[in-house]
């Protein structure tokens, strides 16, 4: 298998990595029920449907497929990087054809921040990205974990005062005496 690049390769000499992520475990669980629904009902068939040869090397096939393509899926997502520098916000995504979608940090005019009740639950959130008059590679991040800690950062970055933030780790006060 070919490795994956690693995402600090794409990173300026100038810049420096803030937060860097992979989307919430739970972007995987409609993976997993699918499998795990699409092998039960492999076994269905296996246990109720006459004996046939045709039969059993067609539902071994197909949950060895199904099984395959959760693999996959799930390298997916553990390659699969956030990063956000004092400079831009960067998704890096794929194995065979890496993809790496970013955003400046200097275009972003708004941020927007939801979680439903499950990402409550779970600890995850989506965060929108947008930027002066179209839209970029970068606008929607999805199961982003820790969901707070990195709104906040990423707001103390986009909109806080130049060069001063705990985000870059220089503050003009201490915190405690804000």
């Amino acid at each position: 298998m070919l490795a994956p690049r690693e995402i600090d390769e794409y990173l300026l000499p100038t810049e420096r990595r803030v937060i860097r992520v992979r989307q919430h475990w739970a972007v995987m669980t409609k993976h997993i029920l699918q499998t795990g629904l699409f092998l039960a009902l492999m076994l269905v068939i296996q246990l109720n449907m006459p004996k046939s040869v045709i039969l059993d090397n067609l539902t071994f096939y197909l949950a060895l497929v199904a099984l395959l393509r959760f693999t996959v899926l799930t390298m997916l997502w553990w390659i699969e990087r956030i990063v956000i520098t004092d400079k831009r916000v960067m998704l890096a995504q794929g194995i065979i054809v890496h993809n790496v979608g970013m955003m400046p940090l200097g275009k972003v005019t708004d941020l927007t921040f939801r979680r439903t009740l499950a990402g409550r639950t779970l600890g995850y959130g989506t965060m929108v990205v947008e930027s002066a008059g179209q839209i970029q590679a970068l606008n929607k991040i999805d199961y982003m974990p820790r969901p707070e800690e990195i709104y906040e950062a990423l707001s103390e970055l986009v909109f806080g005062e130049k060069g001063k933030t705990r985000a870059t780790g220089m503050l003009s006060k201490p915190r405690w005496r804000r």
